[in-house]
């Protein structure tokens, strides 16, 4: 027993000796300091997920998680606000988009959801002049066109009798 702990003890020592002190492309080992991670990263990743599967109260949680743990994340609030918007809380989605805006300036996108918002309450000429300043921006964007396009389809099917009177 003693001749086989013994000989462990040797090829232990023997390997550390012949072992290079730096292994090859870097040390393995990250420090704390080191890692490149986002508070919001998870929960952004999840809400996105959610979202895009149709699960917008999930995906309002993981949003609200997110801007809590980054509050100047632009693309959480405006997951926020489009959240909030699928559960029909155009209040809340308002704050979400106002943030957004503070912190990232009136984007496309932000421009572009912000008209879909407002198509959804029914506010027409509302969601238009939303959709066409984003078009403006971007006019070769096909989400903005298709929206743009959907919009004017909306239009076609509401009618009213003349002078809104029943």
């Amino acid at each position: 027993m003693a001749t086989g702990l013994g000989a462990c003890d040797y090829t232990t020592r023997e390997a550390a000796i012949v072992a290079p002190v730096d292994p090859p492309g870097g040390d393995p080992v990250q420090e704390p300091t080191d890692v490149k991670y986002y508070p919001s990263d998870e929960p952004v990743r999840m809400g996105l997920e959610h979202y895009n599967r149709g699960n917008y109260g999930i995906s309002q949680r993981y949003f609200k998680e997110a801007v809590e743990k980054a509050p100047k994340d632009v693309t959480a609030w405006v997951g926020l606000a489009a959240s909030y918007d699928k559960l029909r809380r155009f209040d809340l989605a308002d704050q979400a988009y106002a943030q957004a805006i503070r912190l990232g300036g009136e984007t496309v996108q932000i421009l572009n959801d912000q008209g879909y918002s407002l198509m959804l309450r029914g506010n027409l000429s509302g969601a238009r002049r939303k959709f066409e300043k984003a078009y403006s921006l971007d006019p070769s964007n096909p989400v903005i066109a298709n929206n743009l396009e959907l919009l004017n389809g909306s239009r076609k099917f509401i009618e009213r009798p003349p002078n809104n009177q029943p």
